[in-house]
């Protein structure tokens, strides 16, 4: 075989719809939320939100003959991923985005893969450490530092919605590397696996949230611009999105559908000017580009490419395609 050979690329037209809908639908998920929490407890917000991504999954799941996994030992680790995965991430970017511009919660999210990296290196140990890595995370997160602000000061509710969104983002970053090391091996289909980590953070949410806010509210007594808000939310950015890319990962592989994490930011920030009109300080929109730069030195991918010599096989996806709602 010839040191030149290229394996065949899908066109554009099989894949990139779905991946600039992904991109939309999980960008605009942020729209939604802060609509959402105008009317619901962020953790009302979350259990509706989880209980319609799960019947949605559930729906996939009998349309394509699949099963919820059995053995104990699954369910055991999907109630750490559901805790860390779903139910808390969701709940931090309601209770910072009552704070918060929605805008700014999207840039939030694009710092996972950040949070990831060192904890699957150093906890999980599934990852190495390299050079380029290390200088990929000192970049992403002076970033940070730049989204935040920090020589204006700490405190504030402002600056407490942004802790809560960054910490969002550090709850998949724990969620993430542990599903690599302890179900991404499983025999159960990504479908199958989301569904019942839905499922779990449902059950998890059920008996937390009458606790804590009280009984969430009939959807009857909810506008319909809230109840419009949550169904999306639901069906759309925790439901059928993870089909989408699911699709996505086996069209293209799972380092360009990972990529779709670049686009999240951009969307959320555009949708939030538009419908919101929102507006984000100087610094904001600057950091983000460095986060996000950080985020591609670690990952490898502003370097040079290498020629394939045998059609290669994806790697697991980083950030993105590890938990279908995640960061979204």
């Amino acid at each position: 075989m010839s040191d030149h050979f290229t394996p065949d690329r899908p066109a554009l037209r099989s894949w990139l719809p779905g991946y600039l809908a992904l991109a939309a639908i999980w960008g605009s998920s942020f729209l939604f939320i802060k609509v959402g929490v105008e009317e619901l407890h962020p953790l009302q917000l979350t259990l509706y939100r989880v209980a319609a991504g799960a019947l949605t999954l559930l729906v996939v799941l009998a349309v394509l003959r699949d099963r919820l996994p059995r053995e104990p030992r699954v369910w055991a680790h999907l109630f750490v991923i559901a805790a860390f995965g779903v139910a808390m991430p969701f709940t931090l970017f309601g209770y910072g985005e009552q704070r918060v511009e929605s805008m700014l919660a999207g840039i939030w999210n694009a710092t996972t893969p950040l949070i990831v990296l060192p904890l699957a290196v150093l906890v999980f140990r599934t990852e190495r450490l390299t050079a380029r890595r290390g200088i990929g995370l000192a970049l992403g997160f002076a970033g940070v530092l730049v989204v935040l602000g920090v020589w204006e000061g700490v405190g504030g509710a402002h600056f407490a919605g942004q802790l809560m969104c960054f910490g969002a983002a550090a709850c998949y970053g724990v969620a993430i590397p542990y599903q690599k090391r302890f179900v991404a091996g499983s025999a159960h289909s990504g479908v199958s696996l989301s569904a019942a980590q839905l499922l779990m953070a449902a059950a998890q949410l059920a008996i937390v949230t009458p606790l804590v806010a009280g009984a969430p509210p009939v959807p009857t007594e909810l506008s319909p611009r809230v109840l419009a808000s949550v169904l999306a939310l639901g069906a759309l950015g925790t439901g059928l999105a993870f089909v989408v890319n699911m699709r996505n990962i086996r069209v293209v592989g799972a380092s360009t559908a990972s990529s779709v994490t670049y686009l999240i930011p951009v969307f959320a920030v555009l949708i939030g000017a538009l419908v919101l009109d929102e507006r984000l300080n100087w610094h904001q929109p600057v950091g983000a580009f460095v986060v996000l730069l950080g985020v591609a030195v670690s990952q490898g991918m502003l370097g040079r490419r290498r020629r394939a010599t045998v059609p290669a096989t994806p790697a697991p996806a980083p950030a993105a395609s590890a938990e279908p709602a995640a960061h979204r």
